[in-house]
């Protein structure tokens, strides 16, 4: 008697799982490519928002899904490998509860300074910031946020001293920063474009390996006489551990397709993002890497979650 051969994949809809509440780059990056899948596969892709607990409660229940390719999650650098310094009781584990499938976008952080602030280069501003240990005030989007964990892995690098003030989001740490209450910010491009562009706020540097097509005046942390530094914000989507490897890859090679594509490549450009395809191996293993680099900078800036 022969036997019954599964359907082949996918058969029913897909469920990408956010744990983050809509309209931030990780919903965003998830919708556009849900629409791509949609689009190449004739199935529905549901974008379900999981918010809570800095993600860790969304990424924590795809983990405990079967295993079978219909429940995805876009995580970052935070649900990915920040959480598992910053949450002393984590409910899952990136590297082994997850098949790493796809990765999607990088956002590159800018520094960015009140024009009244006199450093007019990063050497300047670590020469400031070293004249006046604890004097100089950063801003960012909250404890343990991706503003506050670059910040604190530049203080690091330079040897600086400065004052963290957390704001509840990027939006009223831009608001302070250009009213002066506070006097850097390490933040995503394009929540400070329009700002730098009419003079309001000044760029000194950007965390990205290469400088931005955006800002290309612009050096990078690198350039600046500190290499080695990289300080980027990533996404990419994984699937529960011992999802099968034939999914994975369909999964991995029709993704890699869209980010391909002009029309994806533009639409991530126009929400500050670059386009990252590459194998599952490379995503896997920039996960275990970034867990690693993060771990010091949360130790030593005694990063802890709101």
């Amino acid at each position: 008697m022969a036997q019954a051969q599964p359907a082949a994949y996918p058969s029913k809809p897909i469920r990408i799982v956010v744990p983050f509440t809509p309209g931030g780059s990780t919903d965003i990056l998830a919708r556009a490519i849900g629409q791509e899948l949609t689009k190449a596969w004739g199935q529905s892709v549901i974008v379900d928002n999981v918010p809570g607990a800095g993600g860790a409660i969304g990424a924590d229940k795809v983990a405990k899904a079967p295993a079978d390719g219909y429940t995805l999650l876009m995580g970052h650098i935070g649900t990915l490998a920040v959480n598992p310094s910053l949450y002393p009781k984590l409910p899952y584990n990136p590297v082994k509860d997850f098949a790493p499938v796809a990765w999607v976008a990088r956002v590159p952080n800018v520094l960015v300074v009140h024009p009244a602030v006199p450093a007019k280069n990063l050497k300047e501003l670590v020469a400031l910031a070293k004249a006046r240990p604890g004097q100089l005030n950063y801003g960012s989007g909250g404890n343990g946020s991706a503003a506050n964990l670059a910040t604190e892995y530049f203080k690091l690098q330079t040897g600086t001293s400065l004052l963290h003030i957390p704001y509840r989001g990027t939006a009223p740490a831009v608001t302070d920063l250009m009213g002066g209450q506070i006097q850097l910010l390490f933040t995503g491009a394009p929540a400070v474009m329009s700002q730098l562009k009419n003079g309001q706020l000044r760029a000194l540097a950007v965390s990205s390996p290469q400088r931005l097509d955006a800002l290309p005046e612009v050096p990078t942390v690198a350039e600046s006489g500190y290499k080695g530094f990289e300080a980027d914000q990533w996404y990419g989507v994984v699937a529960p551990a011992g999802t099968p490897r034939e999914i994975v890859a369909k999964l991995n090679d029709q993704i890699n397709q869209a980010l391909n594509a002009p029309a994806l490549r533009s639409r991530l450009t126009a929400e500050g993002a670059v386009a990252t395809p590459s194998t599952p191996e490379v995503f896997g293993k920039l996960i275990e890497t970034e867990i690693g680099r993060w771990k010091p900078v949360i130790g030593s800036g005694r990063v802890r979650a709101d």
